[in-house]
């Protein structure tokens, strides 16, 4: 009976890295990939590190904007509960322009003004401007 051969350390590391070459040679040839994605795959951790860096700025520009939303939201209720008030202020002053219009003679004195009766915004509002009205042309 002859005995088994038992290896030595020197004949398993070089079984071991003929192991690997052929591994090596085996997946080479089996995963050929076109240069494109080689190139894909290569660039590939930087653009993951790119797209982190993206979604770190994205992050700070929304908690940014949530704040400054936070800051101006009591300016935004001050504002809807000063709107419906000046709108009314504003009816009320187109109501006592028309009331005052009716009046006899009142016609004459915003002609003299230089007022539009037809027009309830005045002068600011496309009328003619004090001074540049049609009675005053006529005066010279």
């Amino acid at each position: 009976m002859t005995s088994p051969k038992v290896p030595n350390p020197g004949d398993i590391l070089s079984a071991a890295q003929a192991a690997v070459d052929t591994a090596q040679a085996v997946a080479a040839g089996a995963m050929r990939l076109p240069p494109a994605s080689a190139q894909l795959a290569a660039q590939l951790p930087d653009l993951v590190e790119n797209l982190a860096a993206a979604t770190e700025r994205l992050n700070t520009t929304l908690d940014r904007a949530e704040r400054l939303m936070a800051l101006g939201d009591p300016m935004f209720r001050t504002l809807d509960l000063l709107l419906p008030r000046l709108e009314a202020m504003v009816d009320m002053g187109t109501d006592l322009f028309r009331t005052l219009s009716a009046i006899p003679g009142v016609s004459s004195l915003s002609r003299f003004a230089g007022i539009n009766s037809t027009d309830p915004a005045g002068p600011a509002a496309g009328g003619p401007a004090p001074g540049t009205s049609s009675t005053r042309r006529r005066a010279r």
